[in-house]
């Protein structure tokens, strides 16, 4: 019997939305072992010079003018793609995903981005018979993912799904699940076994993670290796080498209980060493952190949906904004003290269950294929 096929589309503006169709596409294996998953990020697939270059502009865009970038998000909150979008969208990539649609067959396609979700919708609309499932992967819900062809919304919390009721889309289409998460954040990693794996010690612990799109302020950086002696921090600064030799190479990061990490994808057992997360407030790092129960403190968020993130995680309990050195010493002091740390994180998880099932999002795709 033919495998059933799902194909999920998304860009590489930002990781989370990436990481969200890979997360989902575990997920969807793993529960059921008749599904066949591919991951495409569109732009990059379809157009291989062009598309880099867009998303290294749009990088550059957000590290050194984000207030232009939650401008652009607002200015056109309310609105879908006008019609000018939808057909430079339409020239770029209609022919070539239409035969990858046509060639692969899929039962489903997932889009858990605004371009690809775009691209499919007017696709159908002209005429293909297709099932789509659009995951929305922040707190907010910008007017650019509405389109009247998506069969059904997943959608993060019941605001989002305010949102997209108030633009039109009707409620049956919607459904509260959560932002998918890779099965790793699913479970709970042994704390004397990762100390081994990464050659850590038996101390309060701060992950700090920064990756491609910058690291937080030098200053607080500075400020946090000053507890050193107490407390053991882990920079992870993704695919940003540039960062982690200047760092590797300043004496304030020479010391036994600092780590300075690269790439790796074993973020979830460091969340589980961990006693605090330090992290900009994109949507599926911020979910990640919510599925292990590990309090979160934000910094710098771009305007537009990362503000709309930290507000959510913020007003919910998981944690605070990371703006000046009296955070740090709150926090930093705070997980020295093993009972008040084991009791806080207790309290978060007990949170997460009444708010948040990792498997949700994953089970209402498979239902939507039956």
């Amino acid at each position: 019997m033919r495998k059933k096929r799902v194909l999920l589309l998304s860009e590489g503006f930002g990781s989370g939305h990436t990481q969200a169709a890979y997360a989902l596409a575990v997920g969807l294996r793993q529960l059921d072992h008749n599904i066949q998953t591919k991951v495409i990020e569109l732009g990059s697939f379809l157009n291989p010079i062009l598309g880099p270059l867009i998303i290294s502009a749009y990088r550059k865009t957000v590290s050194k003018q984000p207030k232009m970038v939650g401008l652009m998000y607002r200015s056109n909150y309310k609105k879908s793609l006008n019609r000018f979008a939808q057909l430079a969208l339409h020239r770029m990539f209609y022919t070539h995903t239409a035969q990858v649609i046509t060639q692969l067959k899929p039962d489903l396609i997932v889009c858990t981005h605004p371009v690809p979700n775009a691209v499919v919708s007017r696709i159908k609309r002209l005429g293909l018979d297709l099932k789509i499932c659009t995951v929305i992967t922040d707190y907010d819900a910008h007017g650019s993912w509405v389109n009247k062809e998506v069969n059904k919304y997943l959608v993060s919390t019941s605001l989002v799904k305010k949102k997209l009721t108030d633009r039109g889309v009707a409620a049956g289409r919607i459904e509260v699940t959560g932002i998918p998460v890779h099965p790793n954040f699913w479970t709970t990693y042994d704390k004397e076994e990762i100390r081994k794996q990464f050659g850590l010690r038996a101390l309060p612990t701060v992950l700090i993670m920064g990756g491609g799109w910058g690291l937080i302020e030098d200053h607080l950086l500075e400020y946090m290796t000053k507890w050193r002696e107490t407390v053991q921090l882990i920079f992870c600064v993704g695919d940003n080498e540039k960062v982690r030799d200047k760092m590797l190479a300043h004496p304030l990061f020479q010391h036994e209980n600092i780590r300075v990490l690269g790439f790796t994808k074993e973020i979830s057992k460091l969340m589980d060493v961990a006693d605090v997360l330090v992290t900009k407030p994109g949507g599926m790092t911020c979910t990640e952190g919510m599925s292990k129960g590990i309090p979160m403190l934000f910094y710098e968020p771009i305007p537009g949906q990362e503000e709309e993130n930290c507000e959510y995680f913020i007003q919910n309990g998981f944690g605070e904004m990371l703006d000046s050195t009296a955070v740090v010493e709150k926090w930093f002091n705070l997980i020295q003290e093993p009972y008040t740390s084991g009791q806080y994180r207790s309290q978060l998880l007990t949170k997460r269950n009444q708010q948040y099932d990792p498997q949700n999002c994953p089970n209402a795709v498979l239902r939507l294929m039956q």
